[in-house]
Formats: structure tokens, C-alpha cells, sequence
């Protein structure tokens, strides 16, 4: 029973923090089209604040915490796919916390990419993610 508790509630996690990741960078896009200085600009400062502090910091320690009670629970940090998995779960973070420092970047007025760029680095999570996916399911080595 702990088994699936732990499962159910890193699935839930992992859901929250990817639903962030997928968000942060679409709201950077927003801000970047902003006027510096504006009220506007202000407002974007503010939900890409709430979205870290609330959101995707929160749901990235939880994932971290109930993934690793899993794996310790299953057996799984001496198999392959769990350190390809794992690797993928690092990387995913790195990600992460650079968006963090990206925000910090737009509160200090500092644009450094375009929203193309921004856009095409929205496509991480999903990459991500998918490559996690296949590990986890068809954990091929």
C-alpha cells in the first residue's frame, strides 16, 4: 500500500511541476513584450514570482522527496533505467532552477532572449519528460 501512495502522490507532483515548467518560460515570452518599467511589466514580475514560489518550487522538492522514497521502496537505484531516469530528473531541475535565475534576470531589467528563443526553450519540459516516460515504462536497460 505504501507503494502505491508513493506513486500516486509523485505522479501528482511530477503533473504540478510539469503543468510550471510548461508555463514559466510562456510567461517570460508575456514580459518580455512588456515596457520596462510599466505596471504591466510589474504584474509579470509578480505571477512569475507566485508561480515559482508557489507552484513549481514546492511541487519540484515534493517529486524529489516521493520519487526517491520510491525508488528506495522498489529497489530501483541499482537498475539502468533509473539512472538514465535520474539523469533526465537532474537535467529537468538544472532547467529549473535556470528559469528561476532567468526571472531574477527580468526583475533586474536584464532581457536576455528573444521569445523565440523563449519559446523554443518551452519545448524542454515535453522532451524531458518524454524521454523520462520511456524509461520509467519501458525501462530499457
Amino acid at each position: 500500500m505504501t507503494y502505491l501512495w508513493l506513486k500516486a502522490g509523485h505522479i501528482i507532483f511530477v503533473i504540478f511541476w510539469m503543468a510550471g515548467l510548461f508555463m514559466l518560460p510562456r510567461y517570460f515570452v508575456y514580459h518580455q513584450e512588456a515596457p520596462e518599467g510599466s505596471p504591466e511589466n510589474a504584474l509579470w514580475l509578480e505571477r512569475e514570482r507566485r508561480l515559482l514560489r508557489i507552484i513549481l518550487w514546492p511541487a519540484m522538492t515534493v517529486s524529489w522527496l516521493l520519487g526517491l522514497a520510491l525508488a528506495y521502496n522498489t529497489g530501483a537505484f541499482t537498475q539502468g533505467w533509473f539512472h538514465a531516469k535520474l539523469g533526465f530528473v537532474l537535467i529537468l531541475s538544472a532547467y529549473h532552477v535556470w528559469l528561476a535565475g532567468y526571472h531574477d534576470a527580468l526583475k533586474q531589467g536584464v532581457r536576455k532572449l528573444s521569445g523565440k528563443k523563449l519559446r523554443m526553450l518551452n519545448e524542454v519540459p515535453g522532451l524531458a519528460a518524454t524521454l523520462i516516460v520511456i524509461m520509467v515504462v519501458l525501462r530499457p536497460f
